[in-house]
């Protein structure tokens, strides 16, 4: 599978339905030249939540894993993308985006792949700025909406938010590549405290010994997945379910929760919650280059930002193919008159790419 930076978006998405129309659902312009207006039930796509399966160590059977360490944060592990494309054929896949984006040589394709599988540039603009302003994170909820990979919503985990929240619009993505990448960190993590806490002995090799403890997990995760699967299948014919993860083992899992869907059932089922979660921290990189998917992402941050939280939005000036851009963003932001925006930094190399601070106008804060 061979990424590209190219589009296919000749289908519409994410709540197209919503676009041009104000908060109160009363149509209040005319559709978008060149945009297909479908009914609402065509679009959306049903919000769902995953949990790690039975035996969760599974997910990380034979991963190759990269690291990314920016100044002063954690280390970021995550699955190495060449050996991850090059093993979707072997990885359970019910929405076939692999198979349709190596057929169409598409980052993305409207209203089945929304390009979740790769980590794009502006989210490592957006680390990049954490890194230099120092947000720690501690005992804050956030959201990482369009997660993608989920480095931004990891490196909050790892820094201490009390609970974060990941949201991508593919299933695929969030159960072969957010939770593998989320256990991941976590397991590094443990192993890294653990070796810290054993006295010094013999010196050995920190290599041998990583690559020893790896085998060994694969091999435990291996004969766990095996013994359960037949355990269910002779009980009811069914395979394992998925379910949470004993907090006891990861307990900074226990703070996580995963989700797939369009913004609008996302928000739909996060408000039927009591409480609903009110985020003090939203990220959303590189997720308004298609302006018909505006009007539900705003709903989304308005309806679910804390009233005196942030919201960071990595972003190119424009997106070449596909229509949309910071500045259309802008002045949708500005006719909604809901949010300031703070542009905290223009990165000029390549295509330029900004980070940008929203938060609530203060008559709007309740």
């Amino acid at each position: 599978m061979s990424f590209t930076f190219n589009f296919d978006v000749q289908l519409p998405t994410k709540c197209q339905q919503q676009e041009n129309q104000p908060e109160d659902g009363k149509q209040d312009s005319e559709p978008v030249p060149g945009h297909t207006i479908t009914t609402q039930a065509e679009l959306l796509k049903a919000a769902v939540e995953h949990f790690l399966p039975a035996t969760p160590h599974s997910l990380l059977n034979n991963v190759v894993s990269e690291t990314i360490t920016i100044g002063t944060l954690p280390p970021i592990n995550f699955l190495n993308e060449s050996v991850f494309e090059q093993t979707a054929n072997e990885r359970d896949d019910n929405e076939k985006i692999f198979s349709r984006t190596a057929v169409q040589g598409s980052d993305l394709i409207s209203g089945v792949y929304e390009g979740g599988l790769k980590v794009w540039e502006c989210t490592y603009d957006l680390l990049e700025l954490l890194e230099r302003d120092g947000e720690t994170f501690a005992e804050k909820t956030v959201l990482d909406l369009g997660c993608g990979a989920g480095l931004l919503g990891i490196l909050a985990l790892k820094r201490g938010a009390s609970q974060v929240h990941f949201q991508d619009y593919n299933s695929t993505v969030i159960e072969q590549l957010t939770l593998p990448n989320t256990l991941l960190n976590c397991v590094v993590e443990k192993e890294e405290k653990g070796r810290k806490g054993k006295k010094p002995g013999k010196q050995q090799n920190k290599d041998e010994i990583i690559i020893k403890e790896e085998e060994n997990r694969r091999e435990e995760g291996k004969s766990e997945l095996k013994n359960k699967q037949k355990k269910d299948e002779a009980e009811n014919g069914r395979p394992a379910k998925r379910h949470a993860l004993d907090s006891s083992q990861h307990p900074n899992l226990s703070r996580c929760r995963f989700f797939s869907g369009d913004w609008t059932t996302f928000l739909e089922r996060i408000l039927k919650e009591d409480p609903s979660p009110k985020y003090d921290i939203i990220f959303t990189s590189e997720t308004i280059y298609n302006k018909s998917y505006y009007s539900a992402l705003h709903n989304t941050l308005h309806r679910l930002l804390a009233p005196d939280g942030i919201v960071y939005l990595a972003t190119k000036t424009h997106y070449f193919g596909v229509g949309g851009g910071l500045h259309l963003f802008e002045q949708f932001v500005v006719d909604k008159g809901v949010f300031d925006m703070d542009k905290l930094w223009v990165v000029d190399h390549g295509l330029q790419r900004h980070v940008v601070a929203m938060h609530f106008k203060t008559k709007d804060k309740y």
